[in-house]
C-alpha cells in the first residue's frame, strides 16, 4: 500500500500545473488607457498618445471623471525616446484642461522630443490643453474642434495677500511664453484673446474654433487623422535625410 501511494503521489507531482492567462494586457488597459505601449510598438514606427478628459495634477479627482494622468503620461514619452523602434509621436487631443503644472511638465516634455512630434485636437483643446497642443512640430486641428483661451485660476482656498496675486500672474507668463514661443502668435495677440470680455458667458476668455485657431496663428493647420499622419511621416523621412547627410 505505501508503493501504491508513493506511485500515485509521484504521478500527480510529475502532472504539469495549468498555466494561468496573462493578466499584462488587462494591467495596461488599466493603467494606461491602451494596449500599444511603447515597449510593445513592433507593428508600427509611430506611437500614439491621447490625452483626454481633465488633465489631473498632485490632486486625484473624483473617479466619475475621466481624466488623463500625468504619472502615466510621463514615463510613456521617456520610454518612446529611448525605444529606437519608435520614429514619430502622434498626440490625439480632447481634453477639458485641468492642472497648469502637470500641462506643463507634459508639453515642455513633448517640445524636448528628440523624434518628430504631430499633434491634433479633437473635439477640445481647452485652457493648459492649448500649450500641449502647440508644443509638438507640426500641429492640427479639426474642422469642428474648438480651443478655449482664458486667464489661470485657482480653486479652493485662496489667500487674500498681494503674494496670491503675484503668483498667479506669474504662472500665467510661464504658460503665455510656452505658448508664444512654440507656435507663430506673437504675446499681444494671445493675451488679447485671454482677456477678452464677453466672448464667454459669464467669464472672460475666448473660443476659437478650427480655423480660427490657424488664422491667430496657434495652431499650423485645419486637418484630421490622415492629414497629421501624413505629415508626420514627411517629417520623420526628412529626420532620415538629414541624418544620413551628416553621416556621409
Amino acid at each position: 500500500m505505501a508503493n501504491r501511494n508513493e506511485n500515485y503521489n509521484n504521478t500527480e507531482e510529475q502532472q504539469p500545473k495549468e498555466d494561468k492567462p496573462s493578466s499584462t494586457l488587462m494591467e495596461k488597459i488599466q493603467q494606461l488607457g491602451q494596449t500599444n505601449v511603447p515597449q510593445l510598438s513592433q507593428d508600427s514606427k509611430i506611437h500614439c498618445l491621447t490625452i483626454v478628459g481633465q488633465i489631473e495634477g498632485h490632486l486625484q479627482l473624483p473617479p466619475q471623471n475621466k481624466t488623463t494622468k500625468y504619472e502615466h503620461l510621463i514615463p510613456q514619452i521617456v520610454a518612446i525616446e529611448q525605444n529606437p523602434k519608435i520614429e514619430g509621436v502622434l498626440v490625439i487631443l480632447n481634453t477639458v484642461g485641468g492642472d497648469v503644472e502637470a500641462g506643463l511638465a507634459i508639453s515642455e516634455m513633448l517640445a524636448s522630443l528628440s523624434k518628430p512630434t504631430v499633434s491634433l485636437v479633437l473635439g477640445g483643446g481647452h485652457s493648459i490643453g492649448v500649450p500641449i497642443a502647440v508644443s509638438c512640430d507640426y500641429s492640427f486641428i479639426a474642422e469642428t474642434a474648438t480651443m478655449t483661451i482664458h486667464p489661470i485660476r485657482l480653486t479652493g482656498l485662496v489667500i487674500g495677500v498681494p503674494q496670491t496675486f503675484e503668483y498667479l500672474d506669474k504662472m500665467q507668463e510661464r504658460v503665455v511664453k510656452f505658448v508664444t514661443k512654440h507656435s507663430n502668435i506673437e504675446e499681444e495677440g494671445f493675451k488679447d484673446l485671454m482677456f477678452a470680455k464677453g466672448n464667454l458667458t459669464r467669464d472672460i476668455g475666448t473660443n476659437v474654433i478650427g480655423a480660427d485657431a490657424v488664422t491667430s496663428g496657434l495652431i499650423d493647420s485645419v486637418g484630421g487623422v490622415g492629414e497629421a499622419m501624413t505629415k508626420l511621416n514627411e517629417l520623420i523621412d526628412l529626420k532620415k535625410d538629414k541624418n544620413e547627410g551628416l553621416v556621409q
